[in-house]
């Protein structure tokens, strides 16, 4: 009867996977997951298969799966990600597109990001179809594979053919950072990926709508939500046809950014974002009319009649960085010439 299930669960693993060299540790994974404590009596597997080699972590390393804790490399495969074959890679995406166990779904997702962390690789997986099969991890209920795919994605979009297909998922993941946890990991990996996303400006009015959503994670996240979201917001300013979106977008607490005892990253990006503001409202015509922008309005906090952003640009003079004072300097530089007035005190 034991040997029977044995056969049944080995018959079952192997189906999910292309290749001899992944499928031990396919077996392997599966039973674990389903027969833990029978895996745990079991030695070190003699081929740990293609996951464990190309990730650098052991597929079977949760102590809730029960299975040993480090599992030998197969003699065939390369040493290093960079090494990877179309043919490993191909597996991997044959292994992800047929699985519906969320354990070999994140852990092929993990295989995939250190991977396409080299760019031999974004090639290679984008011409094997990998950026659907990826993209369709998005929508897994499970959030720790949708963070996996989004990671995925993420290292992925570092090449500009690959970010041509990456676009169509930019509408969605702009969705479900609103709806994710506030400062989960998921939220932190849509962030990421939609940094990469706004490194050019070609993609940026496909997260307009989105700016509202990140403002509020400006206010209500932790430190690191906030710095991940001033990345996209000077992305976004960086680009004068954004300019009127960010200025009609609403942000009361934007203000409470511009403080001395704000952390340096947060407090140099704002000043960036304020920056890149500026320089586009000084060069570009038709976007300065006050009447147009409501009294929360960014355009209003930051180019309105507010005598408390001038006091608070002021005592930032003072700041103990360089680099901050030097950004503020540019800032009232930049203002002065139309509002020589309120700054005729610095």
């Amino acid at each position: 009867m034991g040997e029977a299930k044995g056969a049944a669960r080995a018959g079952l693993a192997a189906g999910l996977v292309l290749g001899a060299g992944a499928c031990y540790c396919v077996y392997r994974l599966t039973r674990s997951g389903r027969a833990g404590a029978a895996s745990a009596r079991d030695g070190p597997a003699p081929g740990g298969g293609l996951l464990p080699q190309v990730s650098g972590l052991s597929v079977l390393s949760s102590l809730a799966w029960g299975g040993p804790s480090k599992l030998q490399s197969d003699a065939d495969l390369p040493k290093s990600p960079s090494n990877l074959d179309a043919h490993h890679l191909q597996k991997l995406i044959h292994l992800l597109e047929s699985t519906d166990d969320p354990l070999i779904q994140e852990q092929a997702l993990v295989t995939l990001s250190n991977s396409a962390a080299f760019s031999v690789n974004q090639d290679i997986i984008r011409n094997l179809d990998g950026i659907s099969v990826i993209g369709k991890m998005l929508s897994n209920s499970i959030p720790k594979v949708k963070e996996k795919a989004l990671n995925t994605l993420n290292n992925l979009s570092m090449n500009v053919k690959n970010q041509e297909e990456i676009k169509v998922y930019i509408l969605q993941v702009c969705k479900e950072i609103e709806l994710s946890p506030l400062n989960s990991d998921l939220q932190l990996a849509e962030l990421r990926l939609l940094t990469n996303m706004s490194v050019t400006n070609d993609y940026h009015h496909m997260m307009t709508n989105a700016i509202p959503c990140f403002l509020h994670l400006l206010s209500e996240g932790n430190e690191r939500t906030q710095i991940q979201v001033l990345k996209v917001l000077v992305n976004l300013s960086a680009n004068p046809a954004m300019t009127r979106h960010l200025f009609s977008a609403q942000a009361p607490s934007l203000l409470s950014l511009f403080d001395n005892c704000i952390n340096k990253d947060i407090l140099l990006r704002t000043l960036t974002f304020a920056a890149n503001l500026n320089e586009n409202m000084k060069n570009e015509e038709g976007i300065v009319t006050q009447d147009q922008y409501s009294e929360d309005s960014i355009f209003s906090l930051l180019c309105g009649d507010s005598t408390q952003y001038a006091k608070k640009l002021i005592c930032l003079l003072h700041h103990h960085d360089t680099e901050v004072k030097e950004q503020v300097a540019k800032i009232i530089t930049q203002l002065r010439g139309d509002t020589k007035t309120r700054y005729s005190g610095m």
